[in-house]
């Protein structure tokens, strides 16, 4: 009980925070939206380059995102969290990349079902401990870039809600705020994109 009280209480002064740094960006401090940006943007850098696999264009998303939420930060009512709302303006900026890369894609005529060049959706690894062998690290790396091949694949509906998931570990009430679904339509892309995840890894290894 002490733990999730203590949580409880964390949730709450983070809430707290939030809204005062948000009423008084609002009000036109710079500084107040300057003490956001720098609390959620690593966030929503992880965000957008699971959505992305490519870490420029994920930088880019992020700074395109920000840009919009200084904005529109009068406009934000507080009807959700301010963390779910900049999570929709992160996605909307990589839906709209996504669809340049797969329009780039059409004009150098390659199908979208051509194997993905080696190294694409490349994730960063932690230094390798002194205790780790080389093999290991590879081995670990190389399954972290199939994973990343994998959410590349998926359609970018079922790659947002697994993403919001299973990597950044958000409710699903939380993912319903962000992406205005009803809890039927969260589950069911998760359950797709889990399938889909997962036989795409049988085929690069087999059985795991």
């Amino acid at each position: 009980m002490g733990r999730s009280n203590n949580k409880d209480r964390m949730i709450r002064s983070m809430a707290d925070e939030d809204e005062f740094l948000v009423r008084s960006a609002q009000e036109g401090d710079l500084r107040a939206f300057e003490a956001l940006v720098e609390k959620y943007q690593k966030k929503m850098l992880h965000l957008a380059f699971r959505m992305l696999g490519d870490y420029e264009e994920a930088c880019d998303a992020v700074q395109e995102a920000f840009l919009s939420a200084f904005r529109a930060i009068r406009k934000f009512r507080g009807e959700a969290k301010f963390s779910s709302w900049l999570y929709g303006i992160v996605l909307n900026q990589t839906r709209n990349r996504l669809r340049q890369i797969a329009s780039r894609d059409r004009r150098h005529s390659m199908s979208l079902d051509d194997p993905l060049e080696p190294g694409s959706g490349r994730l960063d690894t932690d230094p390798p401990s002194l205790e780790a062998s080389v093999l290991d690290q590879l081995e670990k790396k190389e399954i972290e870039e199939k994973v990343q091949e994998c959410i590349n694949q998926l359609d970018e509906g079922y790659r947002e809600v697994l993403v919001l998931r299973d990597i950044l570990g958000h409710s699903y009430e939380e993912i319903q705020q962000t992406l205005k679904l009803p809890d039927g339509t969260v589950k069911s892309r998760l359950f797709r994109a889990r399938e889909s995840v997962k036989n795409c890894l049988k085929k690069g290894f087999g059985n795991l």
